[in-house]
């Protein structure tokens, strides 16, 4: 009599992952004493944070308009939940499936077990405090109650799966280059979100919170919000309206493990372009062109112009410089604009932005800037090399000095201020672009490529002097057009006679531009041993 076999039921894989997950949080912190400092550091401020928001719900329960505020912070923590991912793609090891491509697993199980472990973390319990506070904010009855245990539920669920979505869907882009310049940017974003969020809690502290309740109206409607707006509808007895928003929330949740799943499928299964040979790839390559950008100057001119632009498009650290420097320098007029405070002459501060990019030239080249050096054999060379790089300096700043200038004073409606503005922009932008070449070659300093430092240790002082030394020579050089400024204003009544500035502060601007390359030019000719000396630290 032959013995039967009895199937053996599959041990879950959950309880083994989130295992893993609490191994790799354990391991990294015993790394060293700053990661473990770091992480308890950002656990104890977010947890805190966290509490805070959930007393601060709890003391404005009783505000007329607490539901609209609560939907909103729930869609707020949604969002957060969403971009996370993509800005800080190294912050959880689990975020990575394809480390277990390798593994046996079916997605099913797969995406149950990484959905367990991505409630391990302080990440999730500060959103259960914002949760709990948005719910009790707009709780009251029992039938109230009973849903808000389920939205906070199906809210965690809906912040968590659309963060792994997110991930999944996009982690080739976020563990390749164009993923790390992304991360880089994760600050100006930040920064440019705290000015909105700023001028928003403005707004609203003058007109009141009743001017949230239209866009909150339409947010109740929209997971993960839907949740809490459940949780209100049944507090004001309106249960089908809870019932059919609950759905929506749970609803969502299976949508969005649905994509995680199918993108986990496609992860383990399919592969991407390093496993491909180069004709197996989309075209074999067919019809491509290396020929450069054909709008540019022929010789070395348009050589150097198109180096130029292909590190800001490229290179991390100079497109971070590139786009902060955009995105500041429209910031900061048009909110001004906007509040209809300050001067119309705030429109100045784009140009002054990005003529910043002219200092260390030959620093942002770092250690390749020796290939550079082996072109340069006499101040010819030398004005051809400078001259490129202002020409594709001005290639964009140009252009985005007239937009931001031409939009500020439409936000102002003050069209009679903009020859005079755009004038003294074209000249600030003239005489940077002067004094930026010639502290490139007497001031250059290295940058390094990895962190968010600009200059190396011992070279701070460099980019001190280089930068706002420079920056004051800028304005000194613009003495003459701003005196001209003052003196058409004090003799007559502006008008037409202040449209003068805009050609004379055009051709201001070109004038000492060209002076201040020529000037450049024999002293970068000189100087190249300590430039490449220098810069080459990094």
């Amino acid at each position: 009599m032959s013995a039967t076999s009895v199937p053996v039921p599959p041990r879950s894989i959950t309880p083994v992952v989130v295992r893993l997950k609490l191994a790799l949080l354990l391991s990294g912190l015993r790394r060293s004493s700053g990661r473990r400092a770091a992480y308890l550091a950002s656990a104890v401020v977010a947890l805190l944070f966290g509490a805070a928001q959930l007393w601060g719900f709890v003391l404005l329960r009783d505000l007329p308009h607490i539901a609209s505020v609560a939907v909103l912070g729930a869609t707020v923590l949604a969002l957060g939940w969403a971009v996370m991912p993509l800005f800080f793609p190294g912050g959880d090891e689990t975020l990575d499936p394809t480390r277990l491509a390798l593994l046996p697993l079916r997605p099913g199980p797969l995406v149950r077990a990484l959905l367990a472990a991505s409630l391990v973390g302080f990440g999730p319990v500060f959103t259960v405090l914002v949760l709990v506070g948005c719910v009790v904010a707009v709780a009251d009855g029992a039938a109230a109650s009973a849903v808000a245990v389920l939205a906070v539920l199906l809210g965690l669920l809906g912040c968590v799966a659309l963060a792994r979505a997110v991930a999944a869907t996009n982690i080739r882009l976020l563990s390749s280059r164009k993923g790390r310049d992304l991360a880089v940017l994760s600050g100006l974003v930040i920064a440019v979100g705290a000015q909105l969020v700023n001028l928003g809690a403005q707004h609203i502290g003058q007109a009141g919170l009743g001017q949230l309740d239209p866009v909150a109206d339409v947010l109740r409607w929209v997971p993960p919000a839907s949740a809490i707006g459940a949780v209100d509808s049944a507090a004001h007895g309106s249960y089908g309206t809870a019932a059919a928003q609950l759905a929506l929330a749970a609803a969502a949740v299976a949508v969005l493990l649905g994509i995680w799943a199918r993108s986990l499928t496609r992860l383990m299964t399919a592969p991407d372009s390093s496993t491909l040979q180069p004709g197996d790839t989309a075209g074999g390559g067919r019809g491509r062109t290396r020929g450069g950008l054909r709008l540019l100057p022929a010789g070395r001119t348009g050589t150097v112009m198109e180096r130029s632009l292909r590190y800001i498009w490229r290179d991390p650290k100079t497109k971070a410089a590139w786009a902060t420097s955009l995105a500041v320098g429209l910031l900061v007029p048009l909110v001004n604009a906007a509040q209809g405070t300050g001067s119309p002459y705030i429109a100045c501060f784009a140009a002054g932005m990005l003529g910043v990019q002219m200092y260390n030239q030959f620093g942002q080249d770092s250690s390749a800037f020796w290939m550079v050096a082996l072109t340069i054999s006499s101040p010819r060379d030398a004005w051809l090399e400078l001259r490129g790089r202002a020409l594709a300096l001005l290639l964009i700043t140009l252009p985005y000095a007239t937009l931001v200038t031409v939009v500020t004073m439409a936000v102002r409606g003050d069209w009679v201020h903009l020859p005079e503005v755009l004038g003294l922009s074209f000249a600030l932008l003239g005489a940077m672009l002067a004094t930026g070449a010639w502290a490139s070659a007497r001031f250059p300093y290295s940058i390094p490529q990895e962190g968010f430092k600009n200059a190396m240790p011992g070279q701070a002082g460099l980019a001190w002097i280089s930068v706002f030394g420079g920056m004051v020579a800028a304005v000194v050089l613009c003495a003459p057009v701003v005196a001209l400024a003052v003196w058409v204003h004090l003799g007559t009544d502006g008008g037409a006679v202040s449209a003068v500035l805009l050609p004379v502060g055009a051709v201001y601007g070109a004038a000492i531009t060209w002076l201040g390359l020529r000037l450049a030019a024999p002293r970068t000719a000189a100087r190249l041993p300590e430039i490449l000396d220098a810069v080459s630290k990094g």
